[in-house]
């Protein structure tokens, strides 16, 4: 009898911390803005508070985009993620085989993530969670570059004959004006 209580418990505090976690996930993505030094503060090396040296997370960079890309599934929302779960994930995402994407690699990016402010990990556990922060940059870096990114170097590798698309459009008129915006601001500058 006491076993089916105590089993009982485990359940039930497991489950209002699944709940807790689902409605801090839906409470940060109807928020999924970042401000300028939030992101100058992930793309940038900086160090941390007691010292240590935190590489960037560039964005376009094709590993940190698969870290990411594998940060924004469901499954680490809710229950979190080991190394060996993320490192699957991400060397998939990458075309790559498991000894291809190592676990030291694995590693480095976890640490990069972990000083970063993207993740915590559990005490004494290997289980880490994405912070609110880490939720909202992670959800910017895959729609920035499935929206905009991808689509418009697409549309700039078409080719120009036959391609008046408004995105095609569009992209020539901001070539225009930038081309205009250097010559004023560099006379004389060779344009690329």
């Amino acid at each position: 009898m006491h076993l089916c209580w105590t089993g009982k418990y485990q359940s039930q505090s497991l489950g209002h911390q699944i709940n807790r976690r689902l409605l801090e996930v839906e409470r940060v993505s109807q928020n999924c803005g970042l401000n300028a030094e939030s992101i100058q503060r992930v793309v940038q090396p900086s160090v941390t508070q007691d010292g240590q040296r935190a590489p960037g997370l560039k964005f376009g960079d094709p590993r940190v985009m698969a870290l990411m890309l594998s940060l924004c599934g469901f499954g680490c929302l809710i229950d979190g993620f080991r190394s060996r779960e993320l490192r699957r994930q991400v060397a998939a995402l990458l075309g790559l085989g498991s000894q291809q994407y190592s676990a030291s690699q694995m590693s480095y990016d976890l640490r990069r993530l972990l000083r970063k402010g993207i993740i915590c990990r559990v005490p004494g556990s290997q289980r880490c969670y994405l912070t609110p922060y880490g939720w909202r940059l992670a959800r910017f870096y895959a729609r920035l570059e499935a929206r905009v990114f991808r689509p418009a170097l697409t549309a700039m590798n078409t080719p120009p004959i036959g391609s008046n698309t408004p995105l095609n459009s569009a992209l020539q008129t901001i070539d225009t004006e930038l081309d205009r915006f250097f010559d004023q601001a560099f006379p004389g500058r060779k344009a690329a």
